[in-house]
């Protein structure tokens, strides 16, 4: 089943009991605490020490993720000798993690403690109250746009939408400082985008406004760039010289390449839009202590750090790093989830029907 598929199935289940948790909060009732709020919460000076030493105890973690095995086996392996508490890892593609997470807790099936994937999929978890609000200093070193209001989940790295370019067959120089610039007619036939960035699309529509947003989609359209599906396999295309230039290249993609060797350079072309990653505990995590433990490493920038040192784009601040040294605009996770037909269908209009 397809990410949009299951996320229609899943918001259609959704309408009514969203609906009943809007009336109780206007009728002043509350939500109730999750059985681990007060671990995953504590302030104490004695925080630190007491989680390490019952985390050991607890001897594992249960980590469901999205993130590629080249970057989770290397994080889990780092935590695990860090602290002598197992990891169990679970990997999977984004929408296997959430339909495996729903499943699991409408069957009360309490088995995950940590799970790290999309910043959309973690959204839709937390509207389905699989998620703990926690507590880790390491909060402070991010930017508040990583931080949702609910804080249910917070963002650990990033990925950003860029220009990536084959380095034989365009210069930097030549690269316009926007998106308009591509409009220019040299840019037809040069150009390529990945079959399914209504989000990229959204966002700039939201940031420009209507007028000015559609109307640069509907002329780019008329370029007819080249359509491709994967972010991975764009890039890989970029490096092979047959799309000259990417549009919706994720930098951490493009860097990744470039680090390899590959002719491969990436430029931020104004707006930057981002996409948040996150991580989140269960709220009826089997191991509520390690899985505490294992959030806070992944934000702290000893995690951050190794994130960086891989490739992907850190979220904290306290991270040296080109790769989000940029204004950006961050995707709305509300505009992700009940917007998505609208601007999937505007996209698929103008991209993908000719």
């Amino acid at each position: 089943m397809s990410w949009f598929r299951y996320r229609k199935m899943v918001l259609l289940q959704l309408v009514a009991l969203v609906a009943a948790w809007a009336w109780l909060a206007d009728a002043g009732a509350q939500v109730v605490p999750g059985p681990n709020e007060s671990i995953h919460m504590y302030r104490g000076a004695d925080r630190d020490a007491r989680l390490i030493e019952k985390a050991r105890l607890e001897g594992k973690v249960v980590l469901y993720t999205s993130l590629a095995t080249t970057e989770s086996i290397p994080l889990t392996q780092a935590f695990e000798k860090k602290y002598g508490v197992k990891v169990e890892l679970w990997r999977a593609v984004s929408e296997k993690v959430v339909q495996r997470a729903v499943a699991e807790g409408r069957a009360k099936r309490f088995a995950v403690d940590v799970i790290e994937t999309n910043g959309p999929e973690m959204e839709m978890l937390t509207r389905e109250n699989l998620f703990s609000e926690f507590y880790s200093p390491y909060i402070e070193d991010l930017p508040p746009v990583a931080v949702p209001s609910h804080r249910k989940w917070i963002s650990d790295r990033l990925n950003f939408f860029v220009v990536a370019y084959n380095t034989n067959l365009v210069r930097r120089e030549e690269l316009p400082k926007t998106y308009e610039g591509f409009l220019d007619p040299k840019w037809k036939g040069k150009i390529g985008i990945e079959a399914t960035d209504h989000e990229w699309l959204a966002t700039i529509v939201k940031q420009w406004g209507p007028e000015r947003g559609l109307g640069f989609f509907r002329k780019l359209a008329e370029m007819k760039p080249d359509v491709r599906k994967g972010h991975t396999l764009l890039s890989e295309l970029i490096a092979a010289g047959e799309v000259p230039v990417g549009l919706t290249v994720y930098n951490a993609y493009a860097e990744s390449m470039k680090r390899r060797g590959g002719p491969v350079d990436w430029v931020p072309v104004d707006p930057v839009v981002g996409r948040p990653q996150g991580i989140g505990i269960a709220r009826n995590a089997p191991h509520p202590h390690a899985a505490l433990l294992f959030a806070d490493f992944v934000l702290s920038p000893e995690g951050q750090e190794l994130f960086s040192s891989m490739g992907r784009v850190p979220a904290s601040l306290k991270v040296k790093t080109n790769l989000n040294k940029f204004p950006y605009t961050m995707v709305d996770m509300a505009t992700v989830l009940d917007e998505a037909e609208k601007w999937e269908k505007t996209w698929n209009d103008l991209f993908l029907r000719k």
